[in-house]
Parts: C-alpha cells; structure tokens; sequence
C-alpha cells in the first residue's frame, strides 16, 4: 500500500454542558463535506474514530461514550432574526452511522461562545463587558435557542463561579433558551394525550408520556418498570436485561409517535427517541459522593442515550423534563407533585439541574413558549484534526 496522506481541518474542541464535541465551521470543512451526504458522514466519523469495532474510538477524538461521540458544524445564517445556523451530529461508536434527526442540549451551550469567538456575530451587537444575546437557528429540528454569553473586555468569558453537577470544575453561566421548543410536525403530544398507555411486547402495557419538545422522549414511571429512580450508571449499564428492557420500551413508543413505522427500525434512529424514567424524590447518593436530600428536588430523572444510562442529563431532555412539568397531569407532573411548575428541580445520576418553562393552555391544546436552562462551555483545545484522506 502507498502512503496516504492526512488533510489537516480547522477545528475546535469544546466542552458544552456534560457532553464535549469537535467543533467546524462549515467554510473550514473540505468542499464535499460542507453538504450532507456520504462524503460529510465519512470524513466526520474519521474525525470521531467511529466505527470502532472494539469500542473505545482510540483513533480519533471521541471518547467512546454518548457524551463525547459528537461533532457540529457552525456557520453565518442567512435566516432572519439568527446570527448562526448550527447542525449537530451524533456519532456511532461501533457502527458507520451518524444521526443527524435530533439536537444535543448540552453542546447547544457553547454554540453561543464559538460563534462569537468566530467572529460570526456582529461585533457592534457584541457586550464589552456583560452579556451578548446570540440567535441560534438549530437546523437538525429547525428551532430558534437564544444564548446569553457572558463578556469580558470584548471577548468570551469562560470561567467562572457556575457550578454544573456532572462538571467537575466551575465555570461562567451560559443561559440557554429553547423558543418554541415543541414538534411544528405532530404537535408536542403526538398521540394527543399526556398520559397513554403503551403496550410494550414481552413487557405488558405501561403508563407513558411521550412528548416532542426540545427532543422525542418517551417517560415512564420508574416503579412501574422496577426501578427507584435512584439509579446511577454502573447499576443499570451493566444489567443486559434493564438495558434490553429501555430499548425495547423506546420502540414501542418510537412507533406510537410516529417516528418509525416498526420497531425493528429503531436501529436507523439511535439518537432519538429518548426514554427516560421518572421517580418521586427520594434521598440519594450522586456519582460524586454528594448527598442529594429528597427535600432539595422535586423529582427524579433517569434518561438513556444510545443505549446507555446518561451520567447527568441531556440538555434536550431537561428541556423535555421542564415542558412537561409545566403541564399538569403528565408522568413528569405527577412525580413533582402536580399542580402549576414553572419552574423544577431535578435529580439526575450526577446531581441536579433547575429547568424553567412557560407553557399554556389555549384552545384546549397546550403550548411551550420557551424552556430555559443554565450551562456552561469551554475550548478544551483549538487547531487542526488530521484526517486520513482515503
């Protein structure tokens, strides 16, 4: 075999929230990679090292979990009203796969600080000192987030005195809002109900809410499937059965959505649904040692992405979370206690998180205005990927 030459990409790695990513502006990405298609798959799952058939993406930049399997592309928008338009990835470990039907909450939190260091954003619009509002089109599911970046004499501001349970060092607060965050396509409740009962093959019929806001999630009770939504990583990613269990569950309703047309086609859609299991709050010990109080919570939350229990939570799915605490009756609701939430606190394996959301009722049909969340984001390393070229 003669030698094959790497191409040498712009790019930038960041953390954003609990999940980390490689960063692209889209001019800097090879021409037959700046369009979806084989092309822009490929040279995108040789950055991450996927498919990896050991696991472990040791040639590449993914660290061979959920949370750091994942790449986005940003770039000046053309749309009105949004200074970027920003796509997001989420890569296979062990297959050639990326899906690219869903957003990535967390990552959505340093969108805001990339673009603006980038130069994407207007520097008249910028804050010196303060806080700079980006508009963020989100092209996977074609929806407004509205970023807050705090500023320092001109330029990002990335530390601070934020903490964020899952991270383990403190960091400046980016405010995040989800405008709008429910489906155009099917409505925020797909079956037109906020509580179904969703029969699961092997399993028996079980109690569901299945919203699309922010992202497709289908919660359960966590009693009902023989969990105490306590639950941490080890106790369920090492439990074949639980693990087969969810992914079953998250067919049955991928097909009650309408997301797939049978359950075996689940495969094609890794990223979402989500399915995650809600619980009552209840006393627990976090992944870190720190006493979690049932009085600190209103809740708990337990959520799955690509097949694994998360070690915190999804941003996609805290929106999720906060859209259907704000509407009474949901599973969510019913765990926090029910009656009007605007606002919730939340157990996760890591921690907990405070999700805002103004929803209302009109017309007999429920609306989400906005969800909004607090994260943090910063540029663990900037330069270039090298990337075989065949």
């Amino acid at each position: 075999m003669g030698y094959v030459p790497q191409s040498r990409v712009a790019a930038t790695y960041m953390r954003g929230g609990t999940s980390k990513g490689v960063f692209f502006l889209l001019e800097d990405l090879p021409p037959d990679a700046r369009t979806p298609g084989a092309a822009r798959d490929a040279f995108l799952m040789r950055v991450i090292g996927s498919p990896d058939p050991y696991g472990k993406q040791i040639d590449g930049m993914g660290a061979a979990t959920s949370s750091t399997s994942k790449v986005v592309i940003v770039g000046k928008s053309a749309r009105a009203g949004h200074d970027v338009d920003y796509l997001f990835g989420q890569v296979s470990i062990d297959r050639p796969f990326i899906d690219w039907t869903g957003n990535c909450g967390n990552l959505s939190a340093a969108v805001g600080p990339f673009a603006v260091s980038n130069g994407l954003v207007d520097r008249e619009r910028l804050s010196q000192n303060g806080t700079s509002t980006v508009h963020i089109w989100q092209a996977n599911i074609g929806k407004t987030i509205v970023s807050h970046v705090p500023m320092c004499d001109g330029v990002v501001r990335e530390l601070g005195e934020f903490s964020l349970d899952g991270v383990a060092f403190p960091a400046a607060e980016v405010r995040l809002e989800f405008v709008d965050p429910a489906a155009d396509e099917g409505g925020m409740f797909p079956t037109g109900q906020v509580v179904d009962d969703l029969a699961v093959p092997g399993i028996g019929t079980i109690k569901a809410t299945m919203i699309n806001a922010g992202i497709p999630t289908i919660f359960v009770n966590a009693e009902e499937i023989g969990f105490s939504g306590t639950e941490l990583q080890d106790s369920v990613n090492g439990d074949d059965h639980a693990l087969a269990m969810l992914e079953t569950i998250r067919a049955a309703g991928a097909v009650r959505m309408g997301l797939i047309a049978h359950a075996d086609q689940i495969g094609t859609r890794q990223h979402t649904p989500k399915v995650a299991f809600v619980a009552r709050p209840t006393d627990y010990t976090s992944s870190s040692g720190a006493p979690i109080g049932a009085g600190d919570i209103d809740l708990s939350v337990r959520a799955m992405s690509m097949g694994k229990l998360h070690h915190a939570m999804m941003g996609t799915v805290a929106v999720a979370i906060g859209a259907a605490a704000s509407i009474e009756g949901t599973l969510v609701n019913r765990a926090a206690g029910g009656g009007v939430r605007h606002q919730i606190r939340f157990g996760h394996p890591s921690g907990s998180l405070l999700v805002g959301a103004e929803s209302e009722h009109i017309a007999g049909e429920w609306t989400v205005k906005k969800v909004s969340v607090s994260r943090s984001a910063r540029v663990l390393m900037e330069g270039y990927v090298r990337v075989p070229l065949a």
